[in-house]
């Protein structure tokens, strides 16, 4: 008996060390987990763009070539998104700190049909046909942002994708599966654009290899002699002359008159962080408004534990319900007197958080919403630097695959993107940027630095307040943030939720009265977004769209 006494204390002492080597190799594992990179990180729609990113930064790039270089290769992986006939909006922050908003949103043609707003669909959420083509702003907006921060040859930003387009590349899983789906081949169904999805009238499968050869030949112009080509050169006539042979009306002068728009950022303090994003008529404004009046509830963990879970998801949706009924002011301030300064005012957010009640819902009037068409689309890249710098950009040609009208001469898909104009206006004019969802934004403490914007048109605010309130406040890091699912107010004032979203959550809801709809249609939300604190960095591109980031 004696003897053993040695023993079992030897066996405790090995126990006992095993078991704190094993602890210290899982915290070393979870740090790895947590902090995926120390300098430097983008966040793409897949592995591939996000990587092309990433290559720009390790030779010497900023972090607007990185965004750029990886929007390039977007538009061809997810072409369906965005892509050189459509229209982005930088949120761009320097190494200093101050952040500036280079807009390059399509605007409405000068040759726009009277009419237009009486064809806005009714009995579908697509609006397809060549009038609803916007003059395209992308390449403008690539140029503005290269010429103010950029630091590689322009022409360097297009190499990979060139390649790419020319050579091929395995059809993306992601946009394989997309095109499988029933709603999306009736919606290409008598287009151009079978020629090149289908292969013996069969939709082309993750085996099969994609090329965009015509596009390469542009993309190969542009490189040699700028953003010009594309407004003023041969691309824009061979582009202007299939648009108007589809009974479009894009015009040269539509193209040479395209003007990018630079301002300051607009910003809002919400508790200890700063947050910046793009000004009317893009949807910063919204989804700041919602961050502002959530944030005034107190929100912390403990508000996603037991009762407490329900009444702020109850909170979220009225919060988004009042948003709504915002929306109808989000118009082009160059075209339209309302400012929508008060939105950020703290004296409006605490009165709308004062008609929030915690039993009960309320009529679509309460909420002072008009009815508007939900969008679905556009892309996101986020990038952040080792010198702080930072970019949030997002891209569009707005619905799945915009108007669906392709130009076989050049390659390019256009947008529709006068469609976003439809429940929202009662008249359109020339150069007028359409309202969006749109939102790149950039939130800053002493602590933390977050890059982070979303795609999915109508989707894009819901999935963005949501996934910064979970890494925020809730206490989820970044991957979880993301991942998690989301719920869905439509503009009838609907509640949509996710598949695999909590069925006891679904089921409060209905007790407090919540309309709560089944959707149409899959949710395409996406966010794509990168967490900075001190030196440790995690970028996240959503699963939903299977994209995976990529940095050093």
């Amino acid at each position: 008996m004696a003897k053993s006494q040695p023993r079992r204390f030897c066996f405790c002492i090995v126990a006992l060390v095993c078991t704190v080597v094993i602890i210290c190799i899982c915290i070393i594992f979870a740090t790895k987990q947590r902090c995926a990179f120390t300098h430097a990180a983008v966040s793409a729609d897949s592995l591939m763009c996000s990587d092309i990113g990433r290559d720009m930064l390790l030779e010497g790039g900023s972090a607007v070539d990185a965004a750029i270089a990886a929007l390039l290769c977007t538009g061809l992986v997810n072409p369906q998104s965005m892509g050189l006939g459509g229209g982005s909006i930088f949120t761009i922050m320097d190494k200093t700190g101050k952040v500036k908003i280079i807009s390059s949103r399509e605007t409405v043609p000068k040759g726009v049909q009277a009419d237009l707003l009486n064809k806005c669909p009714k009995t579908t959420p697509f609006a397809i046909g060549s009038h609803w083509i916007g003059v395209p702003g992308e390449l403008r907006g690539y140029e503005k942002a290269h010429q103010l921060y950029g630091k590689l040859p322009w022409a360097k930003l297009f190499e990979p994708s060139i390649k790419l387009a020319r050579e091929g590349f395995l059809m993306p899983a992601y946009l394989a599966y997309f095109l499988q789906q029933t709603i999306i081949k009736k919606l290409m169904n008598g287009t151009e654009l079978r020629e090149l999805f289908y292969k013996d009238k069969t939709v082309l499968n993750p085996r099969d290899t994609l090329k965009f050869p015509q596009l390469a030949e542009t993309m190969e112009t542009i490189a040699k002699e700028g953003a010009g080509a594309f407004y003023t050169g041969k691309i824009a006539n061979d582009l202007t002359q299939d648009v108007q042979e589809r009974n479009g009306v894009l015009s040269l002068e539509d193209l040479s008159s395209f003007q990018v728009r630079v301002s300051d950022a607009w910003s809002v303090e919400i508790g200890e962080y700063t947050m910046h994003f793009p000004p009317p008529p893009a949807g910063g404004a919204i989804l700041g408004f919602i961050l502002k009046l959530m944030h005034g509830f107190g929100l912390s963990p403990a508000s996603i534990q037991g009762d407490q879970k329900t009444l702020t998801l109850h909170r979220f949706l009225e919060t988004v319900k009042f948003a709504n009924g915002q929306k109808r002011n989000l118009k082009d301030p160059y075209f339209n007197s309302r400012d929508m300064e008060y939105i950020k005012d703290e004296k409006f957010i605490e009165h709308i958080r004062a008609l929030i009640t915690d039993s009960s819902t309320h009529n679509a009037s309460y909420y002072n919403i008009t009815p508007s068409v939900d969008r679905f689309g556009t892309t996101h890249v986020s990038v952040m630097t080792a010198d702080g710098t930072a970019v949030s950009v997002t891209s569009t040609i707005n619905q799945i695959f915009g108007s669906t009208v392709y130009s076989p001469k050049t390659g390019i898909f256009l947008n529709n993107e006068l469609a976003d104009f439809c429940g929202r206006a009662v008249s359109v004019a020339p150069g007028e940027q359409p309202p969006s969802s749109m939102a790149p934004t950039i939130l800053q403490s002493q602590e933390k630095t977050l890059v982070i914007g979303g795609s999915g048109g109508s989707y894009i605010t819901t999935a963005m307040a949501l996934s910064i309130m979970n890494h925020l406040w809730f206490g989820m890091n970044l991957t979880e943030s993301i991942a998690a699912k989301i719920v869905f107010v439509d503009s009838s004032n609907n509640v949509q939720f996710e598949d695999g979203y909590d069925e006891s959550d679904i089921k409060a809801m209905k007790k407090l009265q919540h309309t709560v709809t089944k959707s149409k249609y899959p949710f395409l939300n996406v966010v794509n977004g990168i967490s900075k604190g001190r030196q440790c960095i995690s970028a996240v591109s959503d699963a939903r769209k299977l994209g995976k980031s990529a940095g050093y």
